[in-house]
């Protein structure tokens, strides 16, 4: 345990602290004692353990007050917490039908090119097929031609 020689209403008092906790402890007496005596200065000296109890009060209220702006807070934060992970959701399932459309898509242009290559195989057939005949014509044709 640590001492600590701290003022308050212009009174010195010794205090002891856990080890380490001293700059703390003179920061809280600190302002326990600014508050005391702004409230001394407005309202006079109606007693010390009044003054005393109005403090405690007024430092009670803020305490409360700023716990529940906490409270409010972190509602806030889990509301927005929740639409986060509504939001991240809905970016998933967007994401997964997409990739179905994806592989869908694939799955056509796979198709097509399948369909393209075979047409190309059959139309070089049907060329080479034209080609023989032609060829086929033009020698009878010349075969007949001889003859006469």
């Amino acid at each position: 345990m640590a001492n600590v020689n701290i003022k308050f209403n212009n009174k010195d008092y010794l205090l002891s602290c856990d080890d380490g906790q001293e700059e703390s402890l003179k920061k809280l007496t600190k302002y326990l004692d600014k508050k005391y005596t702004e409230l001394k200065d407005k309202l006079g000296n109606i007693g010390e353990n009044k003054l005393l109890l109005i403090t405690t009060i007024q430092l009670i209220d803020e305490y409360f007050d700023l716990k529940q702006r906490v409270t409010n807070q972190k509602k806030k934060l889990d509301e927005i917490s929740n639409k986060f992970k509504e939001l991240k959701l809905l970016a998933i399932k967007y994401k997964e039908g997409k990739d179905v459309e994806i592989n869908k898509l694939h799955e056509e242009l796979d198709s097509f090119k399948k369909t393209i290559e075979e047409n190309n195989s059959l139309y070089e057939s049907m060329l080479d097929k034209t080609t023989q005949s032609l060829e086929k014509i033009i020698s009878n044709t010349e075969s007949l031609s001889k003859i006469q």
